[in-house]
């Protein structure tokens, strides 16, 4: 093979064409061992969803599968119970990415940014993000935004704050890339169509161009995965095959090149067939029982 041959695989990540489906699950074995840098979590059991009360008990037990295998968590609301999920991480060892879930309903929004700041002034958490993709939602405009996010920063001098959304999102705001402290962007080839064969290459230029926005700004990839079940979305087919490369190639990355990085999800969460259709349900590490998929750690 010649340098060029390698340097093009090299850019595509990891070389499977040689490795066989027993392969495939040692090298993910491995890698699930070794710990990854993060982790999201939304720890909703079956029947539950977003608007459900989650219990201390539930969020200790997913706590206590997924620490062995993270070194961060990545929560997504501070109402609800979920503000309960960075002090029992902090008791567990972990640091926390600690978020609030801004929508259209103010009186949330305020309940919202208000758990925020009492977790993170608690000492609960090191990274605070304010809102997740509600511009991509259109829930707020970019300035009722930036308003939130000058509020929180102007509450917590001493803690690095920044906002959730698509990576491209900052290229195309630089008001936006400018107000956060670090840059938090979500990368999702599966959710561009693309395929698994172009998605490592397609993931690592979402990366580039978050950090080209963010002009030397420190950069997290607040999500990324790939699901194992429910279809396909254009070119991106989900299967077990799939999800096993796409965290391989994802795993290796951000371990060779320092990559801060969190995986989505630890769960699957049956609810978000609501919004997402049936693939929506599997993205997690953990199927909706908490059982590990595909291997056996023991």
């Amino acid at each position: 093979m010649s340098v060029r041959e390698e340097y093009i695989l090299s850019l595509a990540g990891t070389d499977f064409s040689q490795k066989s489906g027993v392969d495939l699950l040692s090298i993910y074995k491995n890698l699930l061992n070794e710990g990854m840098h993060g982790l999201c979590i939304s720890p909703y059991i079956e029947g539950q969803a977003p608007g459900s009360q989650l219990t201390e008990e539930q969020i200790r037990r997913r706590i206590e599968i997924i620490k062995p295998y993270s070194k961060w968590v990545r929560t997504f609301s501070c109402t609800e119970g979920n503000e309960l999920i960075p002090a029992i991480a902090k008791q567990n060892g972990m640091k926390t990415l600690v978020g609030a879930w801004l929508g259209k309903d103010k009186d949330i929004n305020q309940k919202e940014i208000e758990g925020l700041i009492k977790v993170a002034k608690a000492g609960h958490a090191d990274v605070v993000a304010v809102g997740n993709e509600v511009l991509y939602r259109e829930d707020l405009s970019e300035e009722e935004l930036l308003e939130f996010i000058d509020r929180v920063k102007k509450e917590l001098p001493d803690l690095p704050v920044g906002y959730v959304d698509a990576y491209y999102e900052f290229g195309n705001r630089p008001k936006l890339a400018e107000a956060c402290d670090v840059i938090l962007a979500n990368c999702y080839p599966f959710w561009e169509g693309c395929s698994l064969e172009d998605s490592f290459l397609y993931m690592k230029d979402m990366y580039r161009r978050a950090l080209m926005a963010g002009k030397g700004k420190r950069v997290i990839i607040t999500e990324t995965g790939w699901p194992n079940a429910g279809g396909g979305f254009y070119g991106a087919e989900a299967s077990v095959e799939n999800a096993i490369k796409y965290f391989i190639n994802a795993q290796r990355w951000s371990k060779e090149e320092g990559i801060e990085m969190f995986y989505f999800s630890s769960f699957d969460e049956a609810w978000k067939t609501t919004t997402e259709g049936d693939v929506g349900a599997y993205w997690g590490i953990w199927d909706k029982d908490e059982n590990l998929k595909y291997i056996k750690t023991k």
